[in-house]
């Protein structure tokens, strides 16, 4: 496109084609500040004790940031899938834990969003939107993660019920949350087109959740397994076609793998404030170490990575927006790259800071081995390189 030379090498604020909206903007200095308030004085301890982080949740509900990408007509926000990111990113910044509440309402209820009828919109969103309630996603089974189509959890109508039986696995909130959304297989002849998929209420007869996984990280969020023994549920808990579950299932993914590239930008960006803050603190052979060269090239290749990373998330949410299609490359990469980006800063800036990086004085500790999870939930990246090489080679 043909551009004035009257323009170049001057500040254009007209000029917006890349750059994030004022609403983006004044979200994320509203998120910052808040997560920065009402989160971060607790994340020691919600890591320490194992607990799931209270506090946080009632901060983010109260500004309604738990998930804003619930249209208005279900009582929600309406934000763009971005902002969903953007407030992913600021929580986890200072919590990873508690990002997982956002996080996890987001993957949770997207297939709703994308397959449910209305009338299951209505019935199960509002809840969300106000905060009374969370939702949490069932795919993965202890057979069954990588390869998500071996479930073995069944499915079968009983007049105007449906009927689960098997165990899901890996299911991040399982405990805290009201909603379940399901993955089942309907039709075992079918392979992948013979899965559905459900939401489930914990009330319902026959759910029952299991003890708490011992993790390495995100030790507030609670991850468990989930079991179903003749759990009964209303017909009309279906969502979409029976036997487009795993369809679904994917298209969701497709959304919300950007999400947990949000997430891990968010760690790293998190580990690099505190590594930059502590350069420019800490003296050794009478210099800070912020004016040794070889620890300033650590510090910019960590921002280097860390900003491209971000710029990477956004463009994958704002694609998946926009509803392109064959979302499936750009998803994989982002969420792929940045949580690659997660792990190699939060181990250099425990390096950077010595001793005291491998304490727990500081969160960098705490900020690498929850980093370590984003490279694997929701598609390992090895996942993801497969995903990413299919999309090439398709053309």
């Amino acid at each position: 496109m043909a551009r004035s030379a009257v323009t170049v090498g001057r500040v254009d604020p007209a000029f917006d084609t890349y750059r994030l909206s004022d609403e983006h903007e004044a979200l994320r200095d509203a998120v910052r500040a808040l997560a920065e308030k009402e989160i971060a004085p607790h994340a020691a301890d919600v890591d320490e004790r194992v607990r799931f982080p209270t506090e946080a949740h009632e901060a983010l509900v109260k500004a309604g940031f738990q998930a804003v990408i619930i249209p208005e007509e279900y009582g929600g926000q309406g934000a763009d899938e971005l902002a969903g990111c953007i407030v992913i990113e600021e929580v986890a910044r200072v919590c990873t834990s508690s990002s997982l509440i956002p996080a996890v309402n987001g993957l949770g209820m997207t297939p709703i969003l994308l397959s449910a009828s209305d009338e299951l919109k209505k019935r199960v969103l509002p809840s969300i939107a106000t905060g009374e309630a969370m939702i949490s996603y069932a795919l993965s089974e202890r057979e069954a993660g990588s390869d998500a189509a071996a479930m073995k959890t069944r499915a079968r109508r009983d007049g105007d019920d449906w009927v689960l039986n098997g165990t899901k696995c890996w299911i991040t909130n399982a405990g805290e949350s009201t909603w379940y959304t399901v993955m089942a297989v309907t039709d075992p002849g079918k392979g992948a087109n013979g899965i559905s998929a459900f939401v489930v209420h914990r009330d319902d007869p026959g759910f029952e959740v299991g003890p708490k996984e011992r993790k390495l990280g995100i030790a507030g969020s609670p991850t468990r397994e989930i079991y179903f023994s003749d759990c009964r549920m209303p017909a009309d808990r279906i969502i979409g076609a029976e036997g487009t579950g795993f369809k679904t299932a994917l298209r969701t993914l497709d959304h919300t793998r950007p999400t947990i590239g949000a997430q891990a930008v968010g760690i790293a960006q998190g580990a690099l404030d505190i590594a930059v803050a502590y350069a420019k603190e800490r003296k050794q052979f009478g210099k800070h170490l912020a004016e040794f060269q070889g620890l300033q090239f650590m510090l910019a290749d960590m921002a280097m990575k860390v900003e491209a990373a971000r710029q990477l998330v956004y463009v994958a949410a704002s694609r998946a927006e926009r509803g392109e299609p064959n979302l499936g490359f750009i998803s994989s990469a982002a969420k792929c790259l940045a949580s690659d980006t997660a792990m190699s800063v939060t181990t250099d800036a425990v390096q950077l800071l010595g001793g005291a990086g491998y304490t727990k004085d500081f969160p960098v500790e705490r900020m690498m081995r929850d980093a370590k999870i984003t490279q694997i939930y929701e598609g390992t990246n090895q996942i993801q390189r497969l995903v990413m090489a299919r999309a090439l080679l398709k053309g």
